[in-house]
């Protein structure tokens, strides 16, 4: 019986090894596993289109500009074409809303580097004070770690693509380079302004984030029944455009006429009363000049030689003589 203990001792653990071998080849096999790295190996995928999708888009903007990649990224991200990364970018963005909003994330940064530190330092000198040399310095890497110029640069480039995104975004906003979109984003705000007073701000962060995520999606989904009320409304708006312009020409034609008449009416008044004035002023009548009984006869006949200077003489005086 001794002797065959550790025999069945040996094949009650190669049963129990093999067993468990077949278990686990079972569950790395099975649907489930097969399922799982489907998933990955698809989300894989989406995220790898998703960042093959950044690239500048080839229509400008209103001024001829050209858009940033990001333009390109954002609608491929919004638009639910890679349904999981899309998913995965929501609940990351859901997840970072109420991870600031319930935890002290600055106070738990201080409380890990001071145990940090406090573990280091304590390795440290505890190493030095026994064993003659630091723990902490035997870990210590040969070269510090440094960030290259290259990633540097791509990550500077990235960010100022990022702030010229939404430079970009918010000024065709304003300008209404889009009109139903720069309507939306005006009764967006309105319904914000109210409504922060109210909800906190990370509220209204949570809520522009789901409004921005599943509104795509719910009209994606609805595609089709959308844009037929859509249409509809389109239509709707159209016809009563349409009847309020001709009730406005006809109203504005009859306004027009009705002027005309009242112009000629005045213009005809203005006239007669200028020519009812004009022949009451008195015009200067010339006088006939009186018949006159004077005759050309009765003047004396004007001489015809011309005059001559008479020499008058003085008698009995005599010129005195020189002296």
């Amino acid at each position: 019986m001794a002797s065959e203990s550790p025999a069945n001792g040996a094949t009650s653990a190669d049963t129990l090894k093999g067993n468990a071998q077949a278990a686990y080849q079972q569950l790395a096999n099975g649907p489930v596993a097969s399922n799982m790295k489907d998933q990955t190996a698809k989300t894989g995928a989406e995220f790898s289109n998703l960042a093959n999708a950044r690239r500048t888009p080839a229509t400008p903007a209103a001024t001829g500009q050209e858009l940033t990649h990001y333009h390109s990224f954002f609608s491929e991200l919004l638009s639910w074409n890679n349904p999981r990364a899309s998913a995965i970018a929501y609940a990351s963005i859901v997840s970072l809303i109420f991870a600031g909003r319930y935890l002290d994330i600055v106070r738990y940064a201080f409380k890990f580097t001071w145990m940090a530190l406090g573990v280091t330092v304590l390795a440290e000198a505890t190493g030095k004070a026994i064993l003659g040399h630091g723990l902490a310095s035997q870990v210590r890497p040969r070269r510090y770690y440094t960030v290259s110029r290259e990633t540097t640069d791509a990550l500077i480039g990235d960010v100022h693509e990022l702030v010229n995104f939404f430079v970009i975004e918010a000024q065709r906003i304003f300008f209404a380079e889009n009109v139903a979109v720069s309507a939306v984003a005006a009764v967006g705000a309105f319904i914000s302004y109210f409504l922060a007073k109210i909800v906190p701000y990370w509220g209204l962060a949570l809520i522009g984030t789901t409004v921005l995520f599943l509104a795509p999606l719910i009209y994606t989904t609805n595609q089709e029944l959308i844009d037929h009320y859509m249409k509809e409304g389109s239509d709707l708006v159209s016809s009563q455009t349409e009847q309020l312009r001709q009730v406005a020409s006809k109203h504005t034609s009859q306004a027009t006429e009705i002027t005309k008449q009242y112009m000629g009416d005045y213009t005809a008044k203005a006239q007669s009363m200028l020519h009812r004035g004009g022949s009451a002023s008195p015009e200067p009548v010339l006088k006939p000049a009186h018949d006159s009984h004077i005759k050309e006869a009765d003047f004396p006949e004007a001489p015809k030689q011309g005059f001559k200077s008479a020499e008058i003489g003085v008698g009995g005086v005599e010129e005195p003589l020189a002296a």
